[in-house]
């Protein structure tokens, strides 16, 4: 298990948890040096926020430039139509089941919101 990795589970697909916890606690940890990695799992309703939402894509840009990873769940994009938006953000899409379950099993560093 690696200490200093993060992932951040984001299914809550309200703006404003999205701006002022997710992206916001995503920078800061990078900037701080709370965590040397940090990578954001895009799965549900957030795949639709983050194709439709401008600020929250701004915030997401801004995240990416400061070493923030983002993945996302190939079921939901596909489910919502969403593959080619989500994907030419750049965000890899991969089905999470199993490695979110491992992750899980692992006691990794894991927050969902």
């Amino acid at each position: 298990m690696n200490q200093d990795k993060l992932y951040i589970l984001w299914t809550n697909a309200d703006p404003v948890t999205a701006k002022l916890m997710v992206m916001m606690y995503a920078k800061n940890s990078l900037k701080n040096g709370w965590w040397k990695e940090v990578t954001v799992i895009v799965w549900g309703a957030t795949v639709k926020l983050l194709a439709e939402d401008e600020e929250i894509r701004a915030e997401f840009e801004e995240c990416r430039k400061m070493g923030v990873e983002f993945e996302g769940c190939i079921a939901c994009a596909q489910e919502l139509d969403l593959v080619e938006e989500t994907e030419a953000l750049g965000i890899t899409l991969r089905k999470w089941g199993p490695p979110l379950t491992e992750i899980i099993k692992n006691g990794e560093h894991l927050i969902t919101i």
